[in-house]
């Protein structure tokens, strides 16, 4: 059996590479990207991984991240998450 994987213990750790990320992600004109999407994309691609990923992989995988991985990870999860579509045109209404 693998051992528990303990990225947010590597959180604070990792905030130079994780400032570094989105300041390159600035760069490119991806203006809207934060620190926790980054990590959230990142650890959720490896959480999939069936063994233990050391800390060295872990930096390697975040600096290495393509804005394309990046982009392709945000378009599934917003397709994932249960959002209402319709509320915010529903509480326009019912104030008026």
């Amino acid at each position: 059996m693998g051992e528990k994987q303990q990225f947010e213990v590597w959180k604070e750790d990792m905030e130079p590479v994780l400032v570094s990320k989105v300041e390159e992600f600035h760069m490119l004109g991806y203006d809207k990207a934060t620190k926790d999407e980054i990590w959230r994309c990142v650890t959720e691609r490896l959480h999939k991984k069936k063994a233990y990923v050391p800390f060295y992989t872990f930096t390697d995988e975040l600096l290495n991240l393509k804005v394309s991985v990046y982009m392709t990870w945000l378009t599934v999860a917003s397709y994932k998450e249960p959002e209402d579509w319709f509320a915010d045109f529903e509480q326009a209404d019912q104030k008026k």
